[in-house]
């Protein structure tokens, strides 16, 4: 008598997840949900999350790789080799133009539509980020920040906020044109951090 057929077939180009990178992957979306109900200026939500697994990893490493060579940046390929050995990255950006309206001046600027109008006149070569922003959304997006990290760190996953994992994702065009700002946390679950010890990168 044949025994009976595998429930499934798993591919041999894909190997199984591990009880660890399971873990990262659910982590993971309790960090988009602690960043998406963090404290917002006026209870207004400019955040944007995504969340990246190993596949699409190997993609924004390649694009930080890139970046780091053609801009003579050498942090960049340092970071871009941590984002391909981690096992999920949520990144969150914000979209710091739209104003809080409250004319604080934290800009520079002395009310929400001097900020408004300078960044429409924006046109000069293109940078990592876009400014100017307003300095509550660029708040907004540290409290977020820090929110999905706290969670990480109760579960015990090792991360690093990483500002270059931000740069490439925007390259990307992985969120929205009007997010100005982005940031990228790395996860990884092995038995040493991984993103300590590290070269310095110049």
């Amino acid at each position: 008598m044949r025994p009976p057929p595998p429930l499934s077939t798993p591919s041999s180009n894909i190997p199984p997840m591990t009880p660890e990178q399971d873990a990262v992957t659910t982590v993971a979306s309790l960090m988009a949900l602690a960043a998406r109900t963090a404290p917002k200026g006026k209870g207004i939500d400019t955040i944007e999350i995504r969340v990246l697994v190993k596949k699409d990893l190997k993609k924004l490493a390649a694009r930080l790789k890139k970046l780091g060579n053609d801009r003579g940046i050498g942090f960049f390929l340092r970071d871009a080799k941590n984002l391909a050995d981690s096992d999920g990255c949520v990144l969150i950006g914000c979209r710091g133009r739209e104003t809080a309206g409250l004319n604080c001046g934290g800009c520079g600027y002395a009310t929400c539509a001097d900020l408004t109008k300078a960044a429409m006149k924006m046109n000069g070569p293109k940078t990592m980020f876009e400014g100017p922003n307003c300095t509550l959304r660029m708040t907004d997006l540290g409290i977020a920040v820090g929110s999905a990290v706290k969670t990480a760190q109760i579960h015990n996953v090792d991360n690093r906020i990483m500002y270059s994992g931000g740069v490439a994702a925007r390259d990307m065009g992985l969120f929205s044109r009007d997010c100005t700002v982005v940031y990228a946390i790395p996860l990884s679950a092995t038995g040493k951090n991984i993103f300590f010890d590290r070269p310095s990168g110049h």
